[in-house]
C-alpha cells in the first residue's frame, strides 16, 4: 500500500532487524493505537455532546464528556508510560559500564565520515577501516563512540535507537543483529555542511562468515598492482591515507586497506565505481562540500584513474 511503503526498507526503524529495535517498532505500535483510540473517543464524545445538548440531555452529555474526555485518555496514556518505562531497558541495556567479554567496536565521528577500529579482547586495535561496519548476527557488541571535534549521533534505525558521540566524552551503546543484511546507518545531529552525506553500511553476517572476513582482514595487503602502489604514494596520498601491507600509514583520513570490499566512496555518497573513485580524488569538495581532503584537479587524468585502479583492486 503507497501509505506505508516507506515503513521498510534498509533504514527503517519499523522494519526492525535487531532486538532493540524490534522493542521500538512496537512501542510506536503501541502509542499509535492508543493516539487512534483517544483521537476516537474525543470526536465521538463531541457529537455525542451537541447531539444530546439539542434535545436537553445535558447530563448525559456531562457523563460522555467525562468518561471519553477525561477518564479514556488518562487511562490510556498512564498505561502507555508505564509501558515505556517497563520497556526502556530492552531499548537501552546497561551493563554496569563493562562490555561483560562482548565484542567491541570503536566508531569515531569525523566531518564527514566515520572511523571504525575493531578491537581486541583486552581493548588494543585489530585494525581500522571507515564508513563500514560488520558485525555477526546473534552476538551482542559494544559500540564505543567518540567525537574530535563537533557533536554527532550514531545511528542504525533498523538496530537500535540513537546515541549521540559528544568532544571528549565515550558514550557506548550495544545492539543485538538478529538476522543478516545489509543496512544503513545515519548521522542524526547536525554536524555541518555535509551532515547528510556521511552514511555508512551495516552488514550483519552470519556468524562464521564473519569470523573468516575478520581472519581475511587481519591478513590484507597492499594488493598487486605496484604500479597503482607507486602512483598512490608518489602523489602524497599516504600522508592522510594508510593501506595496510604497504608503507603508507596515514591516520587523518580513512584507512583504504581492503577498500575495493566497499559498497560506497564518500560515506554513502556515491557507488563504489571506479569512475566514482577517480571523481571524488579529482575534487572531492564537488561531492562532498567542505570535506577536509585536498582536491587533485592538477594530476593528468591517467594519473588518478591509475589510483582509482588501484583503490578498486584492493580486497
Amino acid at each position: 500500500m503507497p501509505l506505508i511503503s516507506a515503513c521498510s526498507g534498509i533504514q527503517s526503524a519499523l522494519d526492525p532487524a535487531g532486538r532493540e529495535a524490534a522493542d521500538v517498532a512496537t512501542l510506536f505500535f503501541a502509542m499509535l493505537v492508543g493516539g487512534v483510540v483517544i483521537w476516537a473517543g474525543t470526536v465521538g464524545m463531541l457529537f455525542y455532546a451537541a447531539r444530546k445538548r439539542r434535545v436537553h440531555s445535558e447530563k448525559a452529555a456531562g457523563r460522555v464528556i467525562l468518561w471519553c474526555g477525561a477518564v479514556l485518555p488518562t487511562v490510556i496514556l498512564a498505561s502507555l508510560l508505564s509501558y515505556a518505562v517497563w520497556l526502556m531497558p530492552n531499548i537501552r541495556p546497561w551493563f554496569g559500564g563493562t562490555d561483560g567479554g562482548m565484542r567491541r567496536i570503536e566508531v569515531t565521528g569525523e566531518q564527514f565520515w566515520w572511523r571504525v577500529r575493531y578491537l581486541e579482547d583486552g581493548g588494543q586495535p585489530a585494525f581500522e577501516t571507515a564508513n563500514e561496519v560488520r558485525i555477526p548476527v546473534g552476538e551482542r557488541v559494544v559500540f564505543s563512540l567518540r567525537s574530535p571535534d563537533v557533536i554527532h549521533s550514531f545511528w542504525i534505525p533498523v538496530l537500535g535507537g540513537k546515541m549521540d558521540m559528544i568532544p571528549g566524552r565515550e558514550n557506548r551503546l550495544t545492539l543485538l543483529a538478529e538476522k543478516p543484511g545489509t543496512y544503513r546507518g545515519v548521522c542524526a545531529e547536525f554536524c555541518g555542511t555535509s551532515h547528510a552525506l556521511m552514511a555508512f553500511t551495516v552488514l550483519a553476517m552470519e556468524k562464521q562468515a564473519f569470523e573468516d572476513w575478520l581472519a581475511a582482514r587481519r591478513n590484507s595487503s597492499g594488493g598487486r598492482d605496484a604500479e597503482g602502489l607507486a602512483s598512490f604514494l608518489r602523489h602524497g596520498c599516504s600522508a592522510c591515507h594508510a593501506i595496510s601491507g604497504t608503507q603508507a600509514q596515514g591516520t587523518i583520513g580513512p584507512d583504504l586497506t581492503a577498500f575495493g570490499e566497499r559498497g560506497t566512496v564518500g560515506a554513502g555518497t556515491r557507488p563504489n565505481l571506479e569512475e566514482h573513485v577517480a571523481s571524488f580524488i579529482r575534487d572531492p569538495g564537488k561531492i562532498k562540500p567542505e570535506a577536509r581532503m585536498p582536491h587533485f584537479s592538477m594530476l593528468p587524468d591517467a594519473e588518478i584513474e591509475r589510483i582509482a585502479a588501484y583503490l578498486k583492486g584492493l580486497r
